[in-house]
């Protein structure tokens, strides 16, 4: 019986997971929680293995550990994570042939002109070089940036955007003590499917150059999406799509101003910023967890997971294991980050990563473009408390502008 113990719910895993997941790698490989009933795979080995095992383990449930996200009829808000192939496939392939790779290049410009705008709002009105300005990192520009390019993306009117990140962040967050999505959580995901609902109907009146649009018209051999799956695809991009890159962006900023030795090396060479987006994915993840289901009984680590078990795969672990990153606990923009599992690996991998990528890559460029240096307020810092995600809810900077 081993002493280390983990339950994705308590705040103190929250506020930092990493000690937890280095005994478990270390002592306890297959974990398992037998009062919540799941297992936990956190060494990179195992991790990347059962991403690319998508038979064994299946998504048919879902990705959260959440009772009331996860289940057989959780593709209606995650779409095509929650399904396994020959669904995932059709799914996949429809979504992108919206979702092209054209598409998302051919938004650059258009990030980088929410993202200077954002900016200016938040440092106020042409300060002068060597100027101190403080404000909140996530409220005034990481929050906002991830929605205002997916509302861009879908055809969301700016006037609607802030109250669909409100309940995006409704739903993701979870008070201490409380194990499944809470009434607000339930009312807020009601809220965005019925905006969604009428999003569709109104592209059905009226085609539009959006991403809704191109879902709708989307067709392969005359198969083509239903208006449930593309409000399931809709509500995914809002809430993952959202969510992640926020938490990604601040955790950018936070790691780099608490490794300032790393921060003067992309200060230096702003070409080197697409290194800092890869190693803060690597050490300090937004997507910490994703769950699975097992369709059979899988012995590993002289542990027996039943059939139907439920499993989560710790991303944030496997981006910690010492066996493929050296000193994996120092951030280190220099670093070979090409083993990460950030964006899952095999059928699963995630559609949406070259996007975040690309959102934090400019972002920070606009960022690096108008500020000498920076710091945070840790004290003033407040996380995010979510079973899946893992980054801040308030992140207080204070920078001097160039």
């Amino acid at each position: 019986m081993n002493s280390v113990s983990y339950n994705p719910y308590d705040y103190a895993i929250h506020e930092d997971p990493y000690p937890t997941y280095a005994r478990l790698r270390a002592e306890a490989p297959v974990f398992h929680n037998g009062e919540k009933d799941f297992w936990a795979l956190s060494r990179h080995a195992d991790v990347a293995a059962a991403f690319r095992d998508s038979e064994t383990y299946s998504n048919s449930h879902g990705v959260s550990l959440d009772p009331a996200a996860s289940g057989p009829h959780a593709h209606r808000t995650m779409s095509f994570l929650a399904m396994d192939p020959p669904k995932h496939t059709r799914m996949r392939a429809l979504v992108s042939k919206g979702f092209t790779p054209r598409r998302v290049a051919m938004m650059e410009d258009n990030i980088r002109e929410i993202s200077r705008r954002h900016l200016d709002e938040a440092l106020g009105s042409d300060p002068r070089p060597g100027t101190e300005v403080s404000f909140d990192m996530v409220d005034e520009f990481a929050g906002r940036l991830p929605m205002d390019v997916i509302s861009d993306l879908m055809g969301v009117p700016a006037q609607d955007r802030a109250e669909l990140r409100r309940l995006a962040d409704l739903l993701v967050h979870r008070d201490e003590g409380v194990e499944d999505v809470p009434p607000s959580g339930v009312e807020a995901a009601m809220e965005l499917v019925g905006y969604y609902t009428d999003m569709i109907d109104q592209r059905h009146r009226k085609r539009t150059d959006d991403l809704t649009s191109a879902l709708l018209d989307a067709e392969i051999d005359g198969d083509r999406l239903t208006d449930e799956e593309v409000m399931g695809f809709l509500f995914l991009m809002v809430v993952a799509g959202n969510e992640t890159t926020t938490k990604l962006l601040a955790n950018a900023w936070h790691w780099a101003a608490r490794n300032p030795d790393e921060r003067a090396k992309v200060l230096a060479e702003p070409e080197r910023i697409a290194e800092w987006v890869e190693e803060t994915l690597r050490y300090d993840t937004s997507s910490q967890m994703l769950a699975r289901v097992t369709t059979r009984e899988v012995e590993l680590h002289g542990e027996v997971i039943p059939e139907g078990g439920r499993v989560l795969l710790l991303v944030g672990s496997a981006n910690r294991d010492e066996s493929v990153f050296d000193e994996p606990d120092r951030y280190l923009v220099d670093r070979d980050t090409s083993d990460l599992l950030s964006f899952g690996t095999g059928r699963h991998f995630c559609l949406g990563a070259s996007l975040a990528r690309l959102e934090a890559r400019v972002c920070l460029e606009e960022l690096l473009a108008r500020v000498d240096t920076w710091e945070v307020d840790e004290a003033g810092s407040e996380r995010v408390h979510s079973v899946n995600v893992r980054g801040f809810a308030h992140l207080p900077t204070t920078v001097v502008t160039r």
